[in-house]
């Protein structure tokens, strides 16, 4: 379960961004060159994960996990240090109607170029927004797909989460401001980081009391861990 809610929650923050993008090409360029540069993108998403599911299975486990732990950990704690120092008000909050109106204004001003009967400014920067926070999603189908034995179990969250933002982000045509992403990226952070732990450690050779119900505690003090730290930058500093 928290294998594909990580994967969800994961894939929709970045997707919710990707979609920012594309829709900002598809209303200033055009639906058909911003679409065909996602398809682009889906496609080269799929061969990374192609490529790389199978080689990183016949890696033994608790090599796997070292690995794939120690990978999780970097991102998780990046996640989880700006989503405190937002929640703690020292940092900004990821605003998507700015970007979508920073988007819209440098589309309407590039030149049009067409290629093979598309707009290239369109097609490229769909391609690279939605291969760029997809490269994100991939990582985390594959390593916890790879270390929990079933990417294609993964994959099926981030699928979720794809087809929920672009169906809704379609059907409303404008950027998902509203969506609590800060406190999604939180979560994420969260479970990056304990998952980040639990793996990590079980690479190094630790044996966890209660074996796999011993995460529980290790997620439940990330949680306090980090509401402390948003408690304590939020407090004044007095000379």
């Amino acid at each position: 379960m928290l294998l594909v809610l990580s994967a969800f929650l994961a894939s929709a923050v970045e997707m919710v961004e990707a979609l920012t993008i594309v829709l900002a090409m598809g209303l200033e360029r055009g639906w058909q060159s911003a679409l065909a540069g996602v398809a682009a993108a889906v496609v080269a998403l799929a061969a990374v994960v192609a490529a790389l599911g199978p080689a990183l299975t016949v890696l033994p486990l608790r090599d796997l996990r070292l690995f794939v732990g120690t990978l999780l950990l970097v991102f998780g704690l990046q996640w989880l240090r700006k989503a405190i120092l937002r929640a703690a008000g020292l940092k900004s909050l990821h605003d998507e109607d700015a970007v979508f109106a920073r988007e819209l204004t440098e589309a309407r001003t590039a030149a049009r170029v067409e290629r093979g009967g598309l707009d290239w400014y369109g097609f490229t920067v769909s391609f690279k927004g939605v291969l760029l926070e997809g490269l994100e999603v991939a990582f985390i189908v594959l390593t916890f797909g790879s270390t929990q034995g079933s990417i294609p179990l993964a994959a099926a969250g981030a699928a979720a989460a794809i087809v929920v933002v672009g169906a809704v982000g379609l059907a409303v045509r404008a950027p998902l401001a509203r969506v609590p992403e800060n406190a999604i990226k939180f979560s994420v952070g969260v479970l990056l980081t304990s998952f980040g732990i639990f793996w990590s450690a079980e690479g190094a050779g630790v044996h966890w009391p209660g074996g796999d119900v011993a995460l529980l505690g290790v997620l439940a003090f990330v949680v306090a861990s980090s509401a402390l730290l948003v408690a304590v930058s939020r407090r004044p500093v007095y000379a």
